[in-house]
């Protein structure tokens, strides 16, 4: 399947959940962040960007800057991390607790051996909503993105979304038909929480 590296995004602020540190937030046992980085342990680097105190062995940590600027901003600080020759990475919201290694190869498949190859490949929900922050791209197409978001915002990516950094890049949306509870299902909400502790019995 050829190597990747992920970068999760671990900085927000969790409004909706009363500000508490929502990838720490435990599901089956195991705080979500770990979750995710378990379902990408085969990535190199693993980069996670936001505000922690312990990751596991090998894992890179990077902040945005500003920090709380969004997940644009994250994204290119995770993105600073990588090795020079990683063609591939997994950009993935911290908060996916459901997300598992064979739903990201998946995303690898349908990035690297479908044609016309695109940029990037991300789930969809059952209403057709691209989840973006559960997806695989090329790194050199998030680069470009960057660069022209930066130029466009005079340097800043503080607050810029990430439809804005997807502009024009060429996304495989990728429905989930495999075994299990959906891998893009992201906790925004207590109630959200609830619903992946369950599923993850």
């Amino acid at each position: 399947m050829g190597t990747y590296a992920a970068v999760v995004l671990a900085g927000g602020a969790a409004r909706r959940m009363g500000g508490v540190d929502k990838p720490a937030l435990p599901v089956g046992g195991r705080p979500m962040r770990d979750r995710v980085l378990a379902a990408v342990a085969d990535a190199t680097p693993r980069v996670l960007v936001g505000p922690v105190d312990a990751v596991p062995n090998g894992v890179r940590v990077a902040r945005e800057d500003p920090p709380g600027g969004g997940p644009v901003a994250a994204a290119a600080a995770g993105l600073a991390l990588l090795d020079p020759d990683t063609t591939l990475v997994a950009l993935l919201a911290a908060d996916l607790p459901l997300l598992t290694r064979p739903a990201i190869g998946e995303l690898l498949d349908q990035l690297t051996r479908v044609e016309p190859q695109p940029d990037g490949a991300c789930f969809v929900d059952g209403d057709g909503r691209r989840q973006s922050l559960c997806g695989v791209w090329r790194v050199s197409a998030l680069r470009a993105g960057l660069a022209r978001l930066a130029a466009e915002r005079g340097g800043s990516l503080s607050g810029a979304p990430v439809r804005a950094l997807l502009a024009g890049l060429v996304t495989r949306e990728v429905p989930w038909s495999g075994d299990g509870p959906p891998p893009w299902f992201d906790c925004d909400t207590d109630e959200d929480v609830r619903r992946a502790e369950e599923w993850a019995r």
